[in-house]
């Protein structure tokens, strides 16, 4: 395992492909969700994720290269393809918005984590990267959660 600037460039270069992957899974649902309040959810947040995407990658860059990063760029391409072949066999958005549930925790926790290391590392950006899209990814996974339970109470009642 990398250790010092090593480590934090992984961990970055990590949370740029997993937030990339959330990012597209909204671009894409906005658009071929059948359910209008998905589709009208996806639409509310693509512009503060693909905002956090920006922040994340401009970060990324002021760390230097990783070494392997392109190799990890091409594995988070083949990864997204596969992500859009499960997709294609969901189809219900009750299975599409539990998915988009998972990745938006994943975030969550993720910065989460940068905003209490940042400050312990003394790496204000990391910390006020971490701090603000934590907060939006709260936001978004409170709505997401409430849209999946009348989603689950409709598909339950017939």
């Amino acid at each position: 395992m990398d250790r010092g600037r090593d480590f934090l460039r992984a961990q970055v270069s990590n949370a740029v492909m997993q937030h990339r992957t959330l990012t597209e899974n909204l671009r894409d649902h906005s658009t071929q969700a059948q359910d209008q309040r998905y589709r009208d959810l996806c639409t509310q947040y693509l512009p503060r994720m693909e905002q956090h995407q920006r922040m994340l990658e401009e970060y990324r860059a002021t760390l230097g290269e990783e070494s392997g990063g392109a190799a990890k760029e091409v594995l988070g391409a083949v990864l997204g393809k596969a992500r859009d072949a499960v997709d294609a066999f969901r189809n219900s958005d009750f299975l599409r918005i539990v998915g988009d549930i998972v990745t938006i925790r994943q975030s969550q926790d993720t910065f989460a984590t940068f905003a209490a290391a940042g400050d312990q590392l003394g790496e204000p950006r990391l910390s006020e990267i971490g701090r603000n899209c934590e907060q939006d990814h709260d936001e978004m996974q409170r709505d997401f959660n409430r849209l999946v339970q009348q989603m689950f109470v409709e598909h339950a009642r017939g």
